[in-house]
């Protein structure tokens, strides 16, 4: 329980009609959930507006109710307050419900098109091994320390996202990494957290689906950097060519990272194998497990973020060597037949580009590449081709098939991709709808010495289709086949 007028002092109100002498049973933005003293908060989401249910609540009980517009027929036991932004409001009150959980932790975000759930878990392995508990908020999974959490989309809503924070408070961690995608910054999601530092990684194509245009896409990725705090620090890859762009108006010390640049924190590739990388991060030499110049630029990142949390530089060199790949990004599988394997989550045209780039400097000429790729439905559909056309591009053989086709016929969607291709590219192509079959493929035609990469899903143990999510996992399949000679 908390009282009404406590959890309004964390708010900006226009107008309050009704007692707030009020003791709150529940903070709700769901319908669904309120009962007997629940405050409600009517949010306009994407698909739905809270406000559409203001008459439901108003018979269940609640006690108040936070919306921007006030319903035509106030009832007396009600407390009405009006806002300027439900979703804002929303973040403060969560924060405020659950003790401003992101206070009391050193919580850094990461946002980005590419490389966020690297660079956050590592981040939150890196405060592991230097001995501090830790928390982790993700795409792949969250955890709690060493409790892992399933995560359902990449940035939570306010309420679940600050409930999390504080069993991570409770649990004794004071370090925690977060992955801060634009929908949540555009959905203000994150609005009411204290972050002690922020991360941009890069901006290529993606969710235009939601956001229209890559103007809007860079505005919500640079909304986050804008309301960071004094007190943080704004760590940018400057390679990219927007990353000066998310410093323009942000209040955090900045910060720069790069590996072409003059920059605060440089690293540079020495060598390059499917198993490995030599790097040095501001001259000084490191051994690390991980491949490609993508890879690269998470962990300069990450070495740049574990200086400027105040770790001791020599032991952060060591932790480094340390880390290990995450599950599903640049996972490497071997066959008896010496045809290897590589498993990532590539789901844009870019991050298409990076690892294919990355397999083609390691095996030269010398291998063939064979890509299994597809693209999921009922997203940005202008991707498609050129997902396809990058593809071909960068591999000797390439296989379109299904990946989460969700609503979508899966032969329209590799239909879309196919328009991407020309005659030399559709030559070297095959289509197989059914995703199994299309890694099989690409197992039967490979020999030894050469590379698949199957590429879109990485880390999901599932197939949408439909509305139903069935089991498969691009991992155990390519394992099961290998297995089977």
């Amino acid at each position: 329980m908390k009282s009404l007028s406590q959890l309004l002092s964390a708010i900006t109100v226009e107008e309050i009609i009704g007692s707030q002498d009020k003791m709150i049973s529940t903070l709700v933005c769901d319908s669904r959930k309120v009962e007997l003293g629940s405050l409600f908060v009517a949010v306009r989401g994407v698909n739905v507006d809270g406000h559409r249910f203001i008459p439901i609540v108003t018979v269940a009980g609640v006690a108040a109710i936070v919306c921007e517009e006030l319903p035509e027929r106030l009832e007396s036991n009600i407390t009405y307050i009006r806002v300027p932004n439900s979703a804002v409001a929303l973040g403060y009150l969560a924060s405020q419900w659950y003790g401003n959980p992101s206070r009391e932790l050193k919580l850094v975000g990461v946002t980005g098109t590419n490389g966020k759930t690297t660079t956050a878990t590592l981040i939150y392995e890196m405060a592991r091994l230097e001995g501090h508990k830790a928390g982790l908020l993700s795409t792949v999974c969250n955890y709690i320390d060493t409790e892992a959490v399933p995560a359902e989309q990449t940035t939570p809503d306010p309420l679940t996202l600050n409930m999390l924070l504080r069993r991570m408070v409770d649990a004794g961690c004071t370090y925690a990494a977060m992955e801060v995608s634009s929908h949540a910054a555009h959905q203000n999601r994150i609005a009411g957290l204290h972050f002690i530092g922020g991360i941009f990684t890069n901006l290529t194509r993606d969710h235009l689906d939601y956001h229209k245009t890559v103007e809007a896409y860079l505005q919500a990725k640079k909304s986050f950097f804008d309301t960071l705090p004094r007190d943080a620090f704004a760590l940018t890859n400057i390679d990219d060519k927007v990353g000066n762009v998310m410093l323009q108006n942000t209040a955090a010390a900045k910060y720069t990272y790069s590996l072409r640049e003059q920059a605060d924190f440089t690293g540079r590739v020495i060598e390059s194998r499917l198993d490995g990388t030599l790097i040095a991060f501001n001259g000084c030499e490191v051994e690390v497990l991980f491949t490609g110049r993508f890879n690269a630029y998470n962990l300069t990142a990450v070495y740049g973020a574990s200086i400027l949390l105040g770790w001791d530089k020599e032991r952060v060199l060591v932790e480094m060597s340390r880390l290990i790949p995450v599950a599903g990004r640049f996972q490497a599988f071997r066959s008896d037949k010496g045809v290897t394997a590589i498993v990532d989550y590539a789901h844009t045209p870019d991050a298409v580009v990076n690892v294919l780039s990355a397999i083609r400097d390691i095996v030269g000429a010398r291998g063939t590449i064979i890509t299994v790729v597809g693209a999921g439905g009922n997203r940005d559909k202008g991707k498609r081709p050129i997902m396809a056309r990058e593809a071909a591009l960068r591999s000797d053989r390439l296989i379109l098939t299904s990946d989460n086709p969700r609503d979508e016929d899966p032969a329209e969607i590799i239909h879309d991709m196919e328009e991407g291709l020309d005659a030399r590219a559709k030559a070297m192509t095959l289509s197989i709808t059914d995703r199994r079959e299309a890694i099989r493929t690409a197992v039967a035609l490979a020999k030894d010495g050469d590379v698949i990469l199957i590429a879109g899903k990485g880390h999901e143990d599932y197939q949408e289709i439909k509305g139903v999510k069935h089991h498969f996992d691009d991992r155990e399949t390519v394992c099961e086949i290998f297995e089977q000679g």
